[in-house]
Parts: C-alpha cells; sequence; structure tokens
C-alpha cells in the first residue's frame, strides 16, 4: 500500500520507473542511492507493507544537519515530475513466506499508476557463470515483449547482452532451458510475472561477488544513464558525473576503535 507524504498521492501515470532487487552484494540498490542523492529527487511517499523486514533509519541523502536527523523506511518513493521519473528503493530484504505477496503488492502498483516502463536493477553471483559469461562485459538484462515493443532494439545497439539461457537439466538434456539468476532474489520470477501481466519491464542486472561492490553499482548507473540520460556527462570518468549520498560512509561500520589498540 503506497502511502503519500503529502495529503495528495502524486500523479505516476506514464513515467518510468526504477527499483532495485535486494540480491547479491546490493548492487541495485546501491546505484539508486547514486541516482537519488545526485538528482536531489524528494520523498513523496512509502510503501507501506508487512512483507519486507522493518527497518529505520536516519536520513541516507542528507545535506545538513537540519534535515540530517529526518527518518527513512525500508520502502520509499521518490519522483521527479519535470523528469518523469520515480524511483523505488527498498532498503530490506523480503520475510521469506511473504516474498510471493511482496511481488504481487508492487505488480499492483505498477498497474494501478500506469507506470509507461519499469526497470529492475539487479545482480547474480559471478562464481556461478558458465562459460559464455567469463569473458567480456559483466553486464547483461532482460525485457518483457512489452518493453521491447517500446524500445526496440536500443539495449542491442548499446552493445549489452542478452542474459543467457541454461540447460533446465545440466549434461543430462541441453534441450530444455530455463532462466538461472543465482543471488538475484525476487528478479527472476518477478520477470516471469511481469511478462505474464504484459508489464513493460526491463531487467538491467551485473554479475558481481560479495564485498565492496561500489565499482559494481557505478558500472550499473553508468550503463542505465547512457541508456536513459537521467544525469548530464561531463568529463571521461563516469564515476564523477554521480553525487556519493552522505550514507555511504557507513557502509563498512564506524571504523576499529583506537581504544582497542
Amino acid at each position: 500500500m503506497f502511502v503519500p507524504v503529502e495529503n495528495a498521492s502524486p500523479t505516476f501515470k506514464d513515467s518510468i520507473l526504477i527499483m532495485p532487487a535486494v540480491s547479491v552484494g546490493n548492487v541495485g540498490q546501491l546505484a539508486v542511492d547514486l541516482l537519488i542523492s545526485t538528482l536531489n529527487m524528494p520523498c513523496v511517499g512509502y510503501i507501506h507493507t508487512d512483507c519486507l523486514i522493518p527497518m529505520v533509519g536516519n536520513h541516507p541523502y542528507a545535506t545538513s544537519e537540519e534535515n540530517s536527523s529526518e527518518l527513512s523506511t525500508n520502502a520509499e518513493v521518490y519522483f521527479l515530475p519535470e523528469k518523469k521519473l520515480a524511483v523505488l528503493q527498498i532498503r530490506s530484504p523480503t520475510v521469506k513466506s511473504k516474498t510471493r505477496q511482496f511481488r504481487h503488492l508492487i505488480l499492483s502498483w505498477i498497474k494501478s499508476n500506469q507506470f509507461s516502463r519499469s526497470i529492475l536493477l539487479s545482480s547474480s553471483h559471478a562464481y556461478q557463470c558458465d562459460d559464455r559469461q567469463l569473458s567480456g562485459s559483466p553486464l547483461r538484462y532482460l525485457q518483457t515483449l512489452e518493453m521491447k515493443n517500446i524500445i526496440g532494439d536500443e539495449l542491442q545497439k548499446l552493445d549489452l547482452k542478452e542474459l543467457e539461457t541454461t540447460p533446465a537439466f545440466p549434461g543430462i538434456s541441453e534441450t530444455e532451458q530455463r532462466l538461472w539468476i543465482p543471488g538475484g532474489g525476487i528478479t527472476k520470477r518477478f520477470f516471469t510475472e511481469c511478462s505474464s501481466e504484459h508489464i513493460p519491464l526491463a531487467v538491467l542486472l551485473i554479475f558481481c561477488s560479495e564485498g565492496d561492490n561500489i565499482p559494481e553499482a557505478f558500472t550499473l548507473i553508468n550503463f542505465l544513464n547512457r541508456w536513459l540520460h537521467l544525469v548530464e556527462t561531463t568529463g571521461a570518468v563516469e564515476s564523477h558525473n554521480w553525487k556519493i549520498p552522505c550514507s555511504w560512509k557507513l557502509l563498512f561500520g564506524s571504523g576499529i576503535p583506537p581504544a582497542i589498540f
């Protein structure tokens, strides 16, 4: 259930929705952080649901002491009407028994608000790549038929590979193929359900390992920007185009207390 910050709910019709999957390395969430922080997107509401593990924290994109004490929750919606761009940031995993319910909640919200297209940023375990995925770019994409009808061959023209399918029964039969996104959280089933519901959806994902995944977040958001031109690029180093949020200072904790030495 979407709860607006103001009395009136914003109109999302014909806007683009970008959201992350809670997946390996939290790459999608980090990429969304960069987008919200750089565009200074205002929070217009949040998703109220018991499908996500409860979470509350300080303002992750605070720019001054005045707004640093504002609270953030586990699923907030940010919106720029002039760009027709909405972002759903998800900050906590789903409750195991309610993953399906959460997917259906988001699907229903997307349909009821008539977003023009949706984009899911995700990641997958690099150590489970097959031989075809070991060389070249670690980025892959998926798109529903409805999305392909809208954007045509835009992603292929940007030299992005479609995610390869793998045999359902390796070593036994090569005829039956399936999508295989280990570590991708809701990605596979969400894509499948969007296809069934005729929702225009593209999935952008990157192969990665757990650890410091900031470089992968920059890779993912840079590709998204080359596709949608959300942020004006200046200079040869693409990472310089993004504003790192203050919350990233604590990605790995607050450091080792000197008193222990």
